[in-house]
């Protein structure tokens, strides 16, 4: 799927050396594949209560699914991260309406139960294009591990608002969770792969300290 050099892969880090003005003004194009992300106004919070995950994803799944392929996602209180695909046949202004009406559409409910105004969310959304495999692989496993990396639960497999349980599961989901296993050859590899980056990230922070 996408080949990279190791020495890209702090680009995946919220401390990355790509400017913000590149996140925001990188083109969406038919066929490519983003990290979507985005955080409340000011690091406000964007969910405020539980059933607020779930609408946000009724509404993605509303909104996107008909215009790209979602192969993760992770909904923290202030802030989201979606890995998607552009569908071949979907134009960019299609896709980029598509996106707008997705928080919009969350942002006017949540307005109207809180009796508040203007936007949830900060500036356009953010976004970078997955070119490299390994980049893909490592994203992947970040994206789900970051509940934990921002210590809101003491093991991201356990999370209920990241993708993970989904592509694990056999349940129905909105994800393209089959493509996803076979990007990892099976289930089986798909989980030692998180575990063997987990232990990389648990490893990397006893060298620093």
């Amino acid at each position: 799927m996408y080949r990279m050099s190791s020495s890209l892969e702090d680009d995946i880090l919220e401390n990355s050396i790509i400017m913000s003005s590149k996140k925001i003004l990188t083109p969406i194009l038919p066929g490519a594949t983003f990290h979507v992300f985005n955080r409340g106004i000011n690091r406000n919070l964007v969910f405020l209560q539980e059933s607020d995950y779930l609408l946000f994803l009724e509404k993605l799944k509303h909104y996107l699914i008909p215009v790209s392929d979602i192969f993760a996602y992770a909904l923290l209180s202030n802030h989201y991260h979606l890995l998607l695909r552009v569908h071949e046949q979907t134009e960019v202004m299609e896709f980029s309406h598509q996106f707008k009406r997705f928080i919009l559409s969350y942002t006017n409910l949540i307005n109207k139960r809180e009796n508040r105004t203007g936007n949830l969310f900060s500036s356009v959304f953010k976004r970078l294009r997955v070119q490299e495999d390994d980049y893909f692989n490592r994203l992947m496993f970040y994206i789900h591990f970051n509940p934990q990396k921002h210590e809101v639960i003491e093991r991201f497999q356990d999370y209920k608002y990241s993708s993970y349980k989904a592509l694990i599961s056999d349940s129905p989901t909105l994800l393209s969770r089959e493509e996803i296993l076979n990007w990892f050859e099976n289930k089986q590899n798909f989980i030692e792969s998180h575990s063997m980056m987990q232990n990389e990230e648990i490893l990397k922070h006893l060298i620093i300290e």
